[in-house]
């Protein structure tokens, strides 16, 4: 009620989204419902309210939850917002023609099953719906696995047979999303990814290890343990998948400077 206010008061002539909470946004990475959304006894007063301030609501959006591993969520949401179209129907405001499905999208065998579960769940709820515009906010689904972060070892030591070792980067900087994001990330060494006749990485026999980030912080520790072969300061570890909610979320702690870490484009043969 305070955002009406808010709106009718600094942008009166602004058209609104009333977003609402996923019924189910259990099977997300990051769920979002507890901060976001009006639950479905909320949204009537919301429309007679927008009604009431002369402010012109165009649509519904809704959001199941950063990296969602639930593909029927969307179904369940979509469901809701069809009825807060009908209730906007039955309050005699004019037509709604926006449904924002937010994001939750991973570039994964997953998302083929989720396009099929959306595409039949708005077939299913407003097929018969004349000038629907349906947008979304796939970010994580365009950036993740586009981008690759490598890391050099700075430090390393051996205590009670575990190998130890710094990286250049950590847990407050790209490596964020460790605790952030709730990612769960994989490196190797970038000896082994190339192929090259590393006589340190020869043979793949791997040891119980600890990667820990730069910062004078313990809970910098990017992985605790992992197997990996025997390295040397100077050698690499090279973690996939890091192109979204990484650099994003880094800081300057301790001086080490997040954004101050430089970006390459690699351009692959279309032949390959």
């Amino acid at each position: 009620m305070d955002e009406i206010e808010k709106m009718q008061k600094w942008h009166p002539k602004c058209d609104l989204i009333i977003r609402i909470k996923a019924p189910d946004d259990s099977g997300a990475r990051c769920p979002l419902g507890s901060k976001f959304g009006a639950l479905p006894e909320e949204v009537e007063t919301l429309l007679r309210a927008a009604q009431t301030a002369q402010l012109t609501v165009v649509g519904i959006s809704f959001h199941i939850g950063s990296a969602s591993t639930d593909s029927r969520a969307y179904q369940q949401a979509i469901a809701v917002a069809k009825t807060a179209f009908e209730m906007a129907t039955k309050l005699g405001m004019p037509q709604m023609s926006v449904l924002n499905i937010g994001g939750g999208f991973m570039a994964n065998s997953q998302f083929d099953e989720t396009a099929t579960v959306v595409k039949a769940a708005i077939q299913s709820c407003f097929g018969n719906y004349s000038g629907l515009r349906v947008i979304a906010e796939p970010g994580r689904f365009f950036a993740e696995s586009i981008f690759t972060l490598a890391t050099s070892i700075i430090g390393k030591r051996i205590r009670n047979e575990v190998r130890e070792y710094w990286i250049s980067d950590g847990i407050y900087g790209s490596l964020n999303c460790i605790i952030l994001d709730n990612a769960i990330v994989k490196c190797m060494p970038l000896a082994l990814m190339s192929n090259l006749e590393n006589p340190t990485c020869k043979g793949s026999k791997t040891y119980n290890s600890t990667v820990f980030g730069p910062t004078c912080d313990a809970l910098d520790t990017v992985l605790g343990g992992y197997q990996l072969p025997k390295l040397q300061v100077d050698d690499w570890l090279v973690f996939s998948n890091m192109g979204a909610y990484t650099t994003a979320a880094g800081t300057n702690f301790n001086g080490f400077n997040t954004s101050a870490i430089p970006t390459y484009l690699a351009y692959l043969n279309p032949k390959f």
